[in-house]
This record gives C-alpha cells, sequence and structure tokens, in this order.
C-alpha cells in the first residue's frame, strides 16, 4: 500500500508539474515572440553600442529579454563582435543569456515565489555585468578565433503582418517551436524532480545538502557545471530538492551551474573562442553559482 501510495503521489507531482510548465511556457513564449515582433534586431544592436557598464548592463538585459537558444545566441554572439560592439558587452550578453531569459524567471516565480526570481534575477544579473567587464579587462578579446559568420544581424528585419491575429499566430508557432525543442529536456527534469520528491528519503537530502552543510554549495556548483542541463531540466530538480530538505542555497547553485552552459553552446563557443576564454565562461559560470548560492543562504 505505501508504495502504491508513493507511485500516485509521484504520477500526480509528475503530470501536475508537467501541465503547468507547458501552459506557461507556451504563454510566455507567445508574449515575449509578439513583443519582439516591434523591437527590431538593428534596434537590438544600436542599444548595445554603448561603452563601459551601461554597455555591459545592457548586454545583460538584453541576455534577460530574449529567450535564446544556443543556435541562436552564438550567431548573435558573431553578428554582435562583427558589428563593432564592444567585447564586454557581448561577454556580458553570453554570460545572461543562458541564465535569464523570460522563462526561467517565470519557471521560478511558478515554482519558488517571487522572492527567489527577484533575487536570483538581480545575482545572475550582476554577475553578467561584472565578470563581463572582468574578461574584457583581462584581454579576454584576444582570445577571439578569426572566423567570420554569413548574416549576423540582418540588416533588414522580416516583414510582420500588421492584423493583430496573424502576428499572434506567427507568435504562437514560434513558441510552439521553442516548446517541441526543449520538451524532453523538460520531462526528463519534471521526471527526475518526480522520482526525488517521490522516493528520495528527506533525511539523506538533509544530511547531504542540508543549509547546515558548508560545503553544498560549492559542490553543488561544481556538479551542476558539468552536467550543462538546461533551466528548463534544473529548475523542476531543484524545487524537488529543495522540498526534500536541500539549502536554498545549493539548489541556486546547482541549477546556475547546471543550466549556464547547455553542450550545445559549449561546442559552438568552442569554435569562435579559444579554450582560455572558454575556460574563463565556465569559471564566471562556477562562481556565479557558488557567489549566489551562499548570498542566497545569508538572506533568504
Amino acid at each position: 500500500m505505501l508504495f502504491v501510495n508513493t507511485l500516485t503521489n509521484t504520477a500526480i507531482y509528475f503530470f501536475t508539474i508537467s501541465l503547468e510548465l507547458t501552459a506557461l511556457f507556451l504563454g510566455i513564449s507567445t508574449l515575449v515572440a509578439l513583443l519582439l515582433m516591434n523591437i527590431p534586431q538593428q534596434k537590438i544592436k544600436r542599444w548595445m553600442a554603448g561603452k563601459g557598464i551601461l554597455g555591459n548592463i545592457m548586454g545583460a538585459f538584453i541576455g534577460a529579454i530574449t529567450p535564446f537558444c544556443a543556435c541562436s545566441t552564438i550567431p548573435l554572439t558573431l553578428g554582435f563582435l562583427e558589428a563593432g560592439i564592444n567585447f564586454g558587452t557581448v561577454m556580458s550578453f553570453v554570460i545572461a543569456s543562458p541564465l535569464l531569459n523570460p522563462i526561467i524567471l517565470t519557471m521560478l516565480i511558478a515554482l519558488m515565489g517571487w522572492r527567489t526570481c527577484i533575487a536570483y534575477f538581480a545575482i545572475v544579473f550582476i554577475g553578467a555585468v561584472v565578470f563581463g567587464i572582468a574578461i574584457e579587462k583581462a584581454g579576454g578579446e584576444k582570445q577571439v578565433k578569426k572566423v567570420r559568420i554569413k548574416g549576423g544581424v540582418p540588416e533588414e528585419d522580416e516583414q510582420i503582418p500588421k492584423q493583430f491575429l496573424k502576428r499572434l499566430k506567427i507568435a504562437f508557432m514560434k513558441a510552439w517551436g521553442d516548446f517541441r525543442s526543449v520538451l524532453i529536456y523538460l520531462l526528463v527534469g519534471v521526471g527526475i524532480g518526480a522520482l526525488i520528491y517521490g522516493y528520495v528519503p528527506q533525511d539523506f537530502v538533509i544530511r547531504v545538502a542540508g543549509p547546515d552543510n558548508p560545503l553544498a554549495i560549492p559542490v553543488a556548483a561544481a556538479i551542476g557545471v558539468p552536467l550543462y542541463i538546461r533551466a528548463e531540466t534544473a529548475i523542476p530538480i531543484g524545487m524537488a530538492l529543495l522540498q526534500k530538505g536541500m539549502g536554498i542555497g545549493a539548489v541556486v547553485a546547482l541549477i546556475i551551474g547546471g543550466a549556464g552552459m547547455a553542450i550545445p553552446e559549449m561546442s559552438m563557443l568552442a569554435g569562435i573562442f579559444k579554450k582560455k576564454l572558454v575556460a574563463a565562461v565556465v569559471i564566471v559560470i562556477f562562481l556565479t553559482a557558488t557567489i549566489g548560492g551562499y548570498i542566497f543562504e545569508l538572506t533568504m
């Protein structure tokens, strides 16, 4: 009977979270696609043309509002570099893009609450700005390979229909395409989270990764970085671990570390950046995850 009840609770958890995240993903993605139809990419390029810290702030901001996957982030990165955008600004965009976007933030609000979402955004945003400046000051621009891209940021944007219903259809189809590309990651994350929720003993999680273990945060960050899991996978897993007693700092470190560098993005970055710069990006993700985790543990 206990096994049946546990299995039932696990299944209910899986289907409830899956349906909730599906609705959130499609709804928010459609709204973002509609918004981006009114923001030509040439305007984005002009916004990022600022120098100094203002440019880094804008680079992180563009990374935060655009739900780009690796296949879009890397060509845009090359396009920005070829357009003469400040290197530090581009690096702030590269760091923020996989960690901050409307989908991730909406998932955090739905699963972990407003306070967690706002704190997460602030930590990652500041980290993207600071480390973008630091990488530029350290001479990271010399670690960019001599490569060129056909197209980059387009000079002319596609024609957008004037009728709202047609725009809504295009936005929804874009959201549906994005959803199909991440569906397997989302289901894997929810599935693992459901198994943790149903079968992993709470005492074990508290003992290994509870808030009383000072090494839980860097260990979670170190585990997350080589996993290269998408945020859509990491957040449901993190929520299940949080409910089992894992410290909030360790959960955040795992999410940042795991979602900060997906396998496709790492492979594509290695095509345009030399090994030292790719390693620097990985170190930045680890430091952001660890520092962010400790801040969460002390303040939340």
